[in-house]
């Protein structure tokens, strides 16, 4: 089996519907894929009614979490989506999105960058605006020749000039959400330096003995040495460990299936859920 447990869609911040996702991800071989849009789960009935035949559907969210500080994703698998106070709060999270990115956008104009709040608005579309939209303008107005060239300390990083801090969730308390909707959780590339600051690995273990459920190992951010440190670190406190494209369509360059999660590990997963079920695909 081939399995990639976290992809974006234009629910969030990819270029691909759900629809288009989930039929690229047949495409590209894969058996099950995750839809993990950030703090949203809009886009799952889409992906639903578009599923091939052979490949089953994971339904979860990446949920925006701050811990002393420092910011950091979880992804939530397999959770009720109605259970109204994990609800609630994805809305919180959500809402504060657009007065966030034109914070960002008026920090950008203040540092001559002729961006306007239209451009981001029209990139992002019905999804839920985030940095990569904004990025994705920097591409287009020739000021970074990627959108990953766009997530340093000079523009959006977690310590760029232009980062405006927005509402997120208390890792703990996404946990203890999560669980309390019949969801598992996994820590979302818990060591992509490259994003900014990243947790100290102290706190993964207190996030363990919280109830975390796994950790994304195998991920683009990650190189060997660092994958060989979160192993042993998983091993040591008895997490999970998955593997994952973080795939946004055109807006990466990473491909559907460039890593991927052990047979196991996802059976796993979904033994330990309750609030929903893998969805087997049935040629929609």
């Amino acid at each position: 089996m081939r399995i990639d447990l976290h992809t974006h869609s234009t629910a969030s911040d990819g270029t691909d519907t759900p629809a288009e996702l989930v039929r690229r991800a047949a495409a590209a071989g894969l058996d099950v894929v995750a839809l993990t849009d950030h703090d949203t789960v809009r886009g799952h009935a889409e992906a639903r009614a578009a599923l091939p035949e052979g490949l089953t559907l994971v339904t979860g969210a990446e949920l925006s979490c701050r811990l002393d500080g420092i910011s950091l994703h979880m992804l939530a698998y397999l959770f009720d989506p109605d259970e109204p106070e994990l609800a609630r709060e994805r809305e919180l999270v959500r809402d504060d999105r657009v007065p966030r990115a034109q914070a960002m956008v008026g920090k950008l104009r203040e540092l001559g960058v002729p961006i306007t709040w239209e451009q981001v608005a029209r990139i992002a579309g019905d999804g839920a605006v985030g940095r990569p939209h904004i990025a994705t303008a920097l591409v287009e107005l020739g000021v970074v020749d990627s959108v990953s060239d766009a997530f340093t300390s000079a523009w959006l990083a977690n310590d760029g000039r232009a980062y405006v801090e927005k509402h997120e969730l208390d890792p703990f308390d996404a946990i203890r959400l999560v669980k309390a909707a019949g969801g598992v959780t996994v820590f979302a590339h818990p060591l992509a330096v490259k994003r900014g600051t990243c947790v100290p690995e102290g706190a993964i273990a207190e996030l363990a003995t919280a109830g975390l459920d796994g950790i994304e190992v195998d991920h683009m951010d990650h190189d060997v040495a660092t994958r060989a440190r979160l192993r042993g670190l998983a091993a040591d406190v008895g997490l999970l460990t998955t593997g994952s494209s973080d795939y946004h369509g055109s807006r990466k360059t990473c491909r559907l299936g460039d890593c991927t999660t052990d047979p196991e590990v996802y059976g796993e997963i979904v033994r330990r859920a309750t609030g929903a079920f893998p969805v087997p695909g049935a040629g929609g």
